[in-house]
């Protein structure tokens, strides 16, 4: 009889204690609230009730960090701080994209077994916006106004691009022409990007939002022949300087400097850059799989890293997950934390010109001398220029190592 009691008290307890809802398996049309009246639209597939892949264009990001609790679901995105938490409800989601470090919280929704990406009212699109189209944003507003190189590729009504800037690309974008409007959407994790433009066939007028906190202008032109200025020419050692100094800890404490044994007689690339930062993620694959195939020929990498978090220890810690996510295995030192104004970044580094981008690359030769500085990063989303970039790194680097 008592255990037959006590049988039955479990029985009770597990009865009345709420499992919760997985997430169903499938596609996925996902939309953040950039502001009253526009959605930021993403599209996901979930593969198991702890991983999904978010597509743009042809990137595919996997996530493999999903929790539950009661009626909610968190997804944790793989490098970067931020992550959704939405309550689950018969095919939809509900909730938010948070990232806790720059109080930032974006209204998420995303509908099952929905495919589009964008809504559209016109099939037949006006224009083909395929081919490169010289850009400016923030045209006319001091300070703010910098040069882009937009390019796409358009098959129907679907359009795929990118735009490179001076400081580097804003990654996969993937859209839609709707009659004449153009809309390009991305969301990597950490950025959420959305262009929205007018189209008059050589012209395009348009507003780029990031997130619900920023928007800014802009406005292209066909240009075949339209190019950005040099990346290895913008940032450079100030006169009186021919090299670069400077002594910031790793996450054991350790003090590390260019003076240390391990980089003398080494051609050694500095990474100036952030974990928050997607164009540096796209960086840190090509560099650690480089240094990888090549640490025994001479060359090191250091990575100096400019955080927004607002302790070493958080900074570390995403150091840590960025270094395990993309299996870094040259040394991330602490550059910087609380900020990543480059302002502030360039005090840490006073023999530079300024910081003009996150990354810059700082290539030093075995005597120590900086031979050359490259400004931004061109990624896989940039296609032809991401190709001729790797050549070119991968043949200065050999020229050093044989000197």
């Amino acid at each position: 009889m008592k255990n037959t009691f006590i049988l039955v008290v479990v029985l009770i307890f597990c009865s009345c204690k709420e499992v919760p809802e997985a997430l169903q398996l499938g596609t996925y049309r996902a939309t953040l609230k950039v502001n009253d009246t526009l959605d930021l639209p993403f599209n996901f597939e979930v593969t198991s009730s702890t991983s999904l892949k978010i597509f743009n264009a042809d990137e595919i990001i996997s996530v493999e960090d999903i929790t539950y609790e009661n009626d909610s679901v968190k997804i944790q995105m793989p490098v970067f701080e931020g992550y959704i938490k939405a309550k689950i409800s018969k095919n939809m989601l509900n909730g938010s994209f948070i990232k806790e470090s720059l109080n930032r919280i974006v209204p998420f929704k995303a509908e099952f077994n929905k495919e589009n990406r964008f809504e559209v009212a016109n099939e037949t699109p006006q224009y083909d916006v395929s081919g490169n189209w010289e850009t400016v944003f923030s045209q006319g507003i001091e300070e703010d106004e910098y040069a882009a190189k937009g390019i796409f590729k358009q098959t129907g009504n679907v359009v795929t691009g990118t735009f490179r800037t001076t400081t580097g690309d804003y990654r996969y974008l993937d859209g839609v022409m709707d009659g004449n409007i153009l809309k390009l959407s991305a969301f990597d994790g950490s950025h959420a990007f959305l262009f929205v433009a007018i189209v008059k066939d050589s012209t395009m007028e348009g507003i780029f939002y990031s997130g619900n906190h920023f928007k800014e202008p802009f406005v292209a032109k066909r240009n075949a022949t339209f190019e950005l200025p040099d990346e290895n020419e913008l940032t450079f050692l100030k006169e009186g300087y021919d090299r670069i100094d400077f002594t910031f800890p790793d996450a054991d404490g350790k003090m590390v400097s260019l003076n240390d044994d391990e980089f003398k007689n080494k051609v050694v690339v500095l990474q100036i850059m952030g974990t928050w930062c997607p164009n540096c993620l796209d960086e840190s694959k090509f560099y650690s799989e480089y240094y990888k195939n090549n640490k025994n020929k001479g060359v090191e990498f250091i990575g100096l890293a400019f955080e927004y978090v607002k302790s070493p220890e958080a900074a570390f810690k995403n150091i840590s997950r960025l270094k395990e996510h993309v299996g870094i295995n040259y040394p991330v030192l602490l550059a910087q934390y609380g900020s990543t104004n480059k302002k502030l970044a360039q005090e840490k580094l006073p023999m530079l010109n300024h910081v003009l981008s996150y990354p810059t690359s700082i290539i030093i030769d075995k005597t120590g001398k900086v031979r050359k500085i490259h400004t931004g990063f061109n990624g896989p989303a940039t296609g032809e220029k991401y190709i001729e970039f790797k050549n070119e790194f991968d043949s200065f680097i050999n020229v050093l190592l044989n000197e």
